[in-house]
Formats: structure tokens, C-alpha cells, sequence
């Protein structure tokens, strides 16, 4: 690594949505583009969930924002758990109708769920737009995480379908007015996405690295591709820390492969 500053054009706030990640928005032009879509992909340990829960979590408390998220892979009491690890409580944020947990996982697998808003039906894009929609007016959200367009894309098998469900996805989450996150497993870091597809049908991709050097591993960040806005070109270390992720975007990783 070594430190270095990089030119990075701050563009127009009014359009811009502040992730509040510390070191993030510095990278990306003053922050996500408005009403936009975005891919966060990374191997398993990489903090894709906990990256784009932070980004809900600060458009709450920070921002006024508020936001939903559509948990397909763990069920929301782990969610909660998980995440007051680092200080956020989701459940008070619930109560105050703030944030909305939709449950699209338990019912997939076959276990009842005690959840305010659960996606009972079988797994269905159609249905599930129906369910962040209907959510969306109820709590007047601003941003949105599906996590994880992995386990959807494994139900839509076809490269071809995966592509066309995922666009119907993010054009209606950016057509109702929601700046959401998408998160999306991969297992080989020198492919942006997973099924080759998802990184298509969004607005921006964060590559999240987990990578092992020297016997020890480092995290590290790049903004592979953020559509109508100037962003670093660089790949940038960072922590996960007591408090969430932090950035460090004066330093470089000169590999991560």
C-alpha cells in the first residue's frame, strides 16, 4: 500500500445520496447517484451485507432516509443480531416504522415466520416488486437493500432470465423513487459478479476483496463501474471496525489477486 490523493470531481449534492461510510463518498463523487441501483459484490468474510446494511442504517440516523430491506438469505432476527455487534439497533428503528425487514427467506426453506412483512409466496419477482412496493408507500422509504440477488438468481437458473428478472428489478426500485443496494456472492474475485449478468443490470458495481497475502488477509474496495459520475479508479483498503466499515481513501492497494 502507499498513500496517495486522487482527483475525484464532487458532483451536484442535490442528486447525491451519502452512504455515510466513512472514506466512501470521497471516492465516488460526493456520494450514490439519486434513484439508481448498485451491485456489492464479494466472496464469502468480504462484509457485503454489513457494508450495505450500514448504508440503510446511516440513511436513518444520519440522513432522514428511510429504508427498507429484503432479506432473502438470513432470516431478520439474525439480521438484527448480527448487526448491533456493531451499536445498530434494527428493531428500534422497526418500532418507529423507520425500517422495514421483509422476510423472503424463512418461508423458502419451509419454517414458519413471526415477521410484520414476509413474502409468503413462492419465489417470484413479480411478487416480491409487489411486496417492496406496497412496503415503500407504508413507511415512505428512500432506500432499499436486497440481499442477497444471489439466492434469487439460483431460482431463475437461466443466465438470459436471471438478466431480464434482475433489470425489471432494479428499473422498478428506481422508478419508485428507492437509491438501493444490491448484494451478490462470488467465488472468484476476478469476476465482478456471479451468473456474469448481474453487473449489467445496475447502475454501479462495489468490489468488495477479501484476499490472502503473506498468510494474513486484507480487505480491500473498487468502484469497478458507477454509471454518471466520476469515481476513483484505484483500489482502496479498508476495516471493519467496532463501528462499521471504514475506508481509507488516501491509500492504495497496488494488487488484490
Amino acid at each position: 500500500m502507499f498513500n496517495g490523493a486522487e482527483n475525484i470531481s464532487t458532483e451536484d449534492e442535490g442528486n447525491r445520496v451519502k452512504t455515510g461510510i466513512p472514506g466512501f463518498d470521497e471516492l465516488c463523487g460526493g456520494g450514490l447517484v439519486r434513484d439508481r441501483s448498485y451491485l456489492v459484490s464479494g466472496t464469502s468474510g468480504a462484509g457485503k451485507t454489513i457494508f450495505s446494511t450500514q448504508y440503510i442504517y446511516n440513511g436513518i440516523t444520519q440522513y432522514g432516509e428511510n429504508g427498507i430491506i429484503v432479506a432473502t438469505e438470513e432470516r431478520p432476527e439474525q439480521i438484527r443480531e448480527n448487526m448491533m455487534r456493531f451499536g445498530w439497533d434494527l428493531q428500534a428503528l422497526e418500532e418507529e416504522n423507520k425500517l422495514a425487514i421483509i422476510d423472503a427467506c424463512s418461508t423458502k426453506i419451509g419454517i414458519p415466520s413471526q415477521e410484520k412483512y414476509v413474502d409468503v409466496r413462492p419465489f417470484d419477482i413479480r411478487s416480491m416488486m409487489d411486496q417492496i412496493i406496497a412496503t415503500q408507500e407504508e413507511i415512505d422509504a428512500k432506500r432499499a437493500l436486497i440481499d442477497s440477488t444471489t439466492s434469487i438468481s439460483f431460482y431463475l437458473h437461466e443466465a438470459a432470465r436471471i438478466r431480464v428478472e434482475l433489470l425489471k428489478l432494479s428499473t422498478t426500485l428506481e422508478i419508485i423513487g428507492l437509491t438501493s443496494m444490491m448484494t451478490c456472492e462470488i467465488v472468484d474475485e476476478k469476476q465482478p459478479s456471479r451468473f456474469g449478468v448481474e453487473n449489467f443490470v445496475t447502475d454501479g458495481t462495489f468490489s468488495l476483496y477479501y484476499d490472502m497475502h503473506d498468510n494474513v488477509r486484507s480487505r480491500s474496495v473498487e468502484i469497478y463501474k458507477m454509471r454518471g459520475s466520476d469515481h476513483s479508479k484505484k483500489v482502496h483498503p479498508y476495516d471493519v471496525t467496532k463501528e462499521g466499515f471504514v475506508i481509507h481513501p488516501h491509500e492504495e492497494v497496488y494488487t488484490h489477486f
